[in-house]
């Protein structure tokens, strides 16, 4: 039988990994833009301070619209 004390405990390490996962990603897509964006027109300062100020949703922004252009 499943016990339901233990529901909680599952629901913090599911969610932890989570943002652990997320927090990975948001620091990996700040380096890459910190060592690998061009300084055209300011675009790096402008890519990082996004990146910075939204999270996971820069993070994410970043990667669809810079680095898979950027590796085309």
């Amino acid at each position: 039988m499943f016990d339901w004390i233990a529901l909680p405990f599952f629901n913090v390490i599911f969610f932890l990994g989570i943002g652990l996962l997320a927090t990975a990603f948001w620091i990996w897509m700040l380096i890459d833009c910190i060592t690998k964006e061009t300084d055209r027109s300011n675009e790096r300062l402008i890519w990082i301070i996004v990146i910075v100020f939204t999270h996971l949703l820069g993070a994410i922004l970043y990667f669809i619209l810079r680095k898979n252009k950027r590796n085309r």
